[in-house]
């Protein structure tokens, strides 16, 4: 597989290598220990977590505080999505940028999202559903939500109409209200943040 980082320090694209032949198709979507080697620490699996949506769900722009922290890696296992991952840490050098990527079943290409990166994704087909391996367990009060069409973020999500969304996303503070509550991690460095030991 390949390992590229993302503009955002410490986010990684991952790109399986796909074996075809009559029967169908064939990949790794995950090795630790490669993932390792390009984050520079080790990524932990604690929880697995699953979303199915339909067409047209805007679901995020999601994160954890730290601690606990939690790191995601993210893979389109039916459908397609355009997820997005905006970097909430304070002081980082990509502080409210964001970087888009299209995830799709026929790719099988995951995203790496590091701790006090936020998360968020729409949704391009019907049932589409999504895995999430997470580098540590649900622990309520510790969730941080970002309104996802928060216009100092600029995200091109590419909906068309208007999309279909929680309360609790529509609903949730910009990531200027967010800053000044402190509920954002500060940014100390790319490994620190990222959860790195």
């Amino acid at each position: 597989m390949r390992i590229d980082e993302m503009s955002i320090p410490g986010t990684f694209l991952v790109t399986p290598d796909r074996i075809h032949d009559d029967r169908g198709s064939f990949y790794e979507g995950m090795r630790t220990d490669v993932l390792d080697r390009a984050l520079g620490y080790s990524f932990e699996p604690r929880q697995i977590n699953y979303s199915v949506s339909r067409r047209n769900t805007l679901r995020g722009i999601h994160s954890v505080t730290i601690p606990p922290g939690q790191s995601k890696y993210v893979t389109c296992v039916r459908g397609a999505l355009r997820d997005v991952v905006v970097d909430l840490r304070v002081g980082s050098p990509t502080f409210g940028r964001h970087v888009s990527t299209q995830l799709d079943e026929d790719s099988g290409r995951c995203v790496y999202v590091p701790e006090g990166v936020g998360h968020g994704f729409l949704t391009l087909a019907e049932d589409t559903r999504i895995c999430y391996v997470l580098s540590s367990v649900y622990v309520p009060g510790t969730q941080i939500d970002i309104y996802p069409l928060d216009p100092a973020l600029a995200v091109q999500w590419g909906f068309t109409e208007p999309p279909l969304m929680s309360e609790k996303d529509s609903q949730a503070p910009t990531v200027a209200v967010a800053k000044a509550a402190g509920l954002l991690a500060e940014w100390r460095g790319s490994r620190t943040a990222a959860g790195g030991k």
